[in-house]
């Protein structure tokens, strides 16, 4: 009995000890250190823009957002969910327009934390984040196919599905194609099932154990397969000019800014959301979140690197690695700083099939699976949401299906929470009592004003009651109102008409035809 009090004491006083914290955090970083590398060098090849540019947003994500208020645990760097946007962005604008990009993007996150938005960010629909996610998983799985057998993806999402077949077709024409795809083939299949083996993923994370392996097979075979191109810390970084902020008046520029912002901040809240669900330290503020987030791609803006959002796959990392204070994320920043500036060479090893292979993978944990089927038995309309955004973003792009995605939402909700119906009952005399009961709106205005239009074609006399609508909007007044002044006089209470009870009281708003 002693020994055992003496020992929860012991294990009490661990948990309170500074050093105690340092040692769990010191682990969790280098755990953190080693998913980050090559999943910033695979978004960034992704991306289209040099691999340093994703080590530079990592680093910024761990010493400057990881030092700042707002969540405890979360990580911050490149995320495969705007790797889309971001490739169609430089494509479109260039690269050095992408650091005026992130840059506004990022004081814009910033504005928007300090008018205390964050929280609003909870109240977007899921089935719109889900349909996001699912195309981009769509469009980025389309992309890296073609990275995965060495050859050049088509410009838009339509074009890369279309160039499937043809894809295949030349891949199994070519030797070179094909050990190429079996090396990203292969990544990924190490992906899967390293996790399976417990022992070895506690020691090696799986995205670094798929990379190493890929990259000392290519070593060992000597494939001739490509490998990515290293230009040098300070060449990849490209501070934006006077003359790329005036980019800012256009239309397409403004857009991508606005899509940047809101899809970086609903990915980092959204995140931070599941992330507090794994452990039991401070909740987030998500209003301070949102200026940790924005304050990072503004200095990622400066230094012309990619966006950077909190990132589960390296937030849930850290949690499970058993870090304990902001420390774990601000030291794992300190190792990308380390890596890039003394092993950048490391990088030209790696093959590019194989960080397709991570990216391959990557946007297929973004497409919902087993959820789908319970959605679709409970709730069809949010399937309904979640395909329409994800058909949208394919065929347009991500801002455009996501602003369909959202309207659909609003439409659907306006839909489901107007209940209206009529009511009749027999009048004395002849005719009928028409009740409108429920909430209406403009959706449920045609069936209607049908509905009165076959009751006034069957009845010689009736009495329209509205006392029973808890609410209805400009549109629906506006109709009721022309429908009785074409058929009737509008009684109005205390005029003596409209005694439904036949005791002289008036019970509402009531026209008689």
């Amino acid at each position: 009995m002693q020994k055992t009090l003496i020992r929860r004491v012991r294990h009490a006083l661990e948990r309170v000890s500074p050093w105690a914290d340092l040692r769990a955090d010191f682990a969790a970083s280098l755990v953190v250190f080693l998913i980050a590398v090559p999943l910033s060098v695979g978004i960034a090849v992704a991306s289209g823009v040099p691999v340093e540019l994703g080590l530079v947003t990592g680093i910024v994500g761990g010493l400057l957002t990881g030092l700042l208020p707002g969540s405890s645990l979360q990580v911050s760097g490149p995320a495969a969910g705007l790797t889309v946007l971001v490739y169609e962005a430089v494509r479109e604008y260039g690269l050095r327009a992408l650091g005026v990009l992130v840059l506004t993007a990022g004081l814009l996150q910033v504005a928007m934390g300090l008018l205390k938005l964050g929280r609003w960010f909870r109240a977007i629909s899921v089935a719109v984040v889900q349909g996001m996610l699912a195309g981009i998983g769509v469009v980025l799985i389309a992309g890296q196919l073609y990275a995965l057998a060495d050859a050049d993806a088509p410009a838009g999402a339509l074009e890369k599905l279309g160039g499937l077949v043809a894809l295949l077709t030349d891949t199994v024409a070519s030797t070179d194609a094909l050990a190429a795809v079996a090396v990203g083939a292969g990544t990924t299949a190490v992906l899967v099932l390293w996790p399976r083996w417990r022992r070895g993923a506690r020691v090696v994370p799986a995205p670094l154990a798929a990379v190493a392996l890929a990259t000392a097979v290519v070593a060992v075979l000597r494939l001739p397969v490509d490998r990515v191109q290293v230009r040098g810390l300070l060449d990849a970084i490209q501070p934006p000019g006077g003359g790329d902020f005036a980019r800012l008046t256009e239309f397409g520029v403004l857009g991508t800014v606005l899509a940047f912002a809101l899809i970086a901040s609903a990915e980092s809240l959204f995140s931070a959301a599941a992330v507090d669900r794994l452990h039991d330290l401070s909740r987030t503020d998500y209003d301070k979140e949102l200026i940790a987030q924005g304050a990072g791609n503004t200095v990622c803006g400066v230094l012309g690197a990619l966006p950077m959002t909190a990132v589960i796959v390296r937030s849930s990392a850290n949690v499970h690695a058993g870090a304990r204070t902001k420390a774990s994320r601000v030291l794992h920043g300190v190792w990308l700083l380390v890596f890039a500036c003394l092993l950048p060479w490391a990088l030209e090893l790696i093959p590019v099939a194989a960080l397709a292979g991570v990216l391959v993978h990557a946007g297929w944990k973004l497409l919902p699976g087993r959820e789908l089927g319970p959605l679709w038995r409970e709730h069809r309309g949010e399937v309904a949401v979640l395909v329409t955004t994800t058909v949208a973003i394919v065929v347009t792009n991500l801002f455009e299906g996501v602003v369909i995605g959202l309207l659909l939402a609003v439409v659907k909700a306006a839909w489901e929470t107007s209940h209206v119906h009529v009511e009749t009952s027999p009048l004395p005399g002849g005719g009928v009592l028409a009740r409108v009961i429920g909430n209406a709106n403009f959706l449920r205005l045609p069936k209607l004003l049908d509905e009165l239009d076959a009751l006034r074609c069957s009845e010689r006399r009736v009495q329209l009651d509205l006392t029973g609508l808890r609410h209805m909007d400009r549109a629906v007044h506006t109709a009721l109102t022309g429908w009785a002044e074409r058929h009737a006089e509008l009684w109005e209470p205390g005029d003596g008409n409209g005694d439904e009870n036949g005791d002289g009281e008036a019970t509402g708003r009531v026209a008689v035809v």
